[in-house]
């Protein structure tokens, strides 16, 4: 009779185990799925770029979930298996970095290697993120019940999409359309000198296609985000996946450009768009993502 009464208890604890792991996979991926997104930039690829950090997004899923009943049952073999998914996520980091990094020999007007680290950054730090999800979602269903580890879970999934994006160029500058001069070979947008066209035809189409924006920072800290290179580089190649680039390779004239004024950290942003929407252009750029290498804070500073 005892020993009947402790097998039934054992088969209790293994199925809350069981239904434990299986919530928690599940709003592990869910989290995965949410984060996920094909936009503009056309990275992940689809299918079946989506495919890999899906796959990816399942593995986090099962380590974090499996992670619970192994530490509840005082197998602490466990951390050494999450340290071990944390050095794989490291990998993927590396692998997509090196992947955006050859993609972008082909690209007309490149990401940059800071917009490239900011990228791979961001998916290792969303397997973390479906990690979190699913380990807490399963402590929750086995240490109290299975409806509380679903109340976590999509608590998880609000938390998780408010880290889906960060901030964007609107929060640190204000920005306007100004006009594209050409004043012999110098071209200016407004006030603030480029660069030299020497040849006609590209002067001619510079006039006729050009578009100029002028970027002020609202604060000491966004214009040294501004004058980061790689944040700029980023935001050209913005403007240019979305309102296209009309120019082809081996035409330097025409690349688009963006060059600060040392006085006011002002920043002018000439482009050769094949749409020539400057409202749609002020949008991309308050829209654009503002990277997290680019962050300055010399505000912060105490001296």
């Amino acid at each position: 009779m005892r020993e009947r009464r402790r097998n039934r208890v054992e088969l209790i604890i293994e199925n809350k185990y069981l239904t434990g792991v299986v919530i928690g996979v599940l709003f592990g991926v869910l989290t995965r799925i949410m984060l996920l997104r094909t936009d503009y930039r056309q990275y992940p690829t689809y299918p079946h770029g989506r495919i890999i950090h899906i796959s990816l997004g399942v593995i986090a899923a099962g380590l974090g979930a499996v992670a619970v009943p192994s530490l509840l049952g005082k197998d602490y073999t466990a951390i050494t298996f999450l340290s071990l998914a944390a050095q794989q996520f490291r990998d993927v980091r590396n692998m997509e970095r090196e992947t955006l990094s050859k993609l972008d020999e082909m690209e007309l007007v490149p990401r940059g290697a800071s917009y490239i680290e900011g990228i791979a950054m961001v998916f290792e730090g969303r397997n973390y993120l479906v990690i979190f999800s699913a380990f807490m979602t399963t402590m929750f269903c086995v240490l109290f019940a299975w409806y509380w580890g679903i109340l976590f879970g999509l608590l998880a999934l609000l938390l998780s999409y408010h880290f889906r994006s960060g901030k964007t160029l609107g929060s640190i500058s204000d920005v306007r359309l100004e006009e594209v001069r050409v004043e012999g070979p110098n071209l200016y947008v407004g006030d603030i000198y480029i660069m030299n066209v020497g040849l006609a035809d590209s002067q001619k189409l510079i006039r006729e296609r050009g578009l100029g924006l002028i970027a002020t920072p609202k604060t000491r800290d966004g214009r040294s985000a501004l004058g980061n290179l790689g944040q700029r580089q980023a935001l050209l190649h913005d403007l240019s996946t979305i309102l296209g680039i009309y120019r082809d390779s081996g035409e330097p004239s025409l690349v688009p450009l963006s060059k600060l004024d040392i006085r006011d950290g002002r920043l002018g942003i000439f482009l050769l768009p094949i749409m020539k929407d400057g409202e749609k252009a002020k949008r991309v750029f308050l829209n654009a993502a503002l990277l997290e290498s680019a962050i300055k804070m010399p505000t912060e500073v105490k001296l």
